[in-house]
């Protein structure tokens, strides 16, 4: 069982689903099914099998996060000390070269990685290119959509 990074707010954000899961989302979806069976014959309730098969779904995603939490290797950032290096968890404020917009992103785990929110995958394309990589560096990136060519303008443990 492979240990998977993930930052200290991205196990946080993960504790508090399972607990709604838990906690809210169970209970309220063993009442619908209560509910729905006590509206009689189950082969042809369509609220019953809906409950059901949420009910599924709701189990799966708790087992899902169970195991994201018994493997979680947490690394926080702001623990190390900066160097310049860009890192797991560490936030990278880029300038794409090709067009001169100023970028920034955070690298975190599977299970955080947003690209709204400027949350990349460190297996990502970018992520993979970024990581190891200084301050100052020059970084050409293969991405879906063509080389993007960046200047590391920062890199922050925040």
């Amino acid at each position: 069982m492979d240990k998977e990074p993930i930052t200290l707010n991205g196990l946080n954000k993960l504790k508090e689903e399972l607990i709604f899961l838990k906690e809210k989302k169970r209970p309220e979806i063993v009442s619908a099914i209560a509910e729905a069976r006590s509206h009689g014959d189950l082969k042809e309730n369509a609220e019953y099998h809906a409950a059901k098969e949420e009910q599924s779904h709701n189990e799966g995603r708790i087992t899902e996060i169970n195991d994201i939490i018994a493997r979680a290797n947490v690394i926080d950032v702001t623990k190390l000390s900066n160097d310049g290096k860009v890192i797991f968890g560490s936030t990278v404020f880029l300038e794409d070269l090709d067009t001169g917009e100023k970028i920034n992103y955070k690298i975190v785990g599977r299970d955080e990685a947003d690209l709204k929110q400027k949350l990349i995958f460190y297996q990502s394309p970018i992520g993979k290119g970024l990581i190891g990589k200084n301050k100052s560096d020059l970084v050409e990136i293969g991405t879906p959509s063509g080389v993007k060519n960046f200047e590391i303008k920062d890199v922050q443990y925040i």
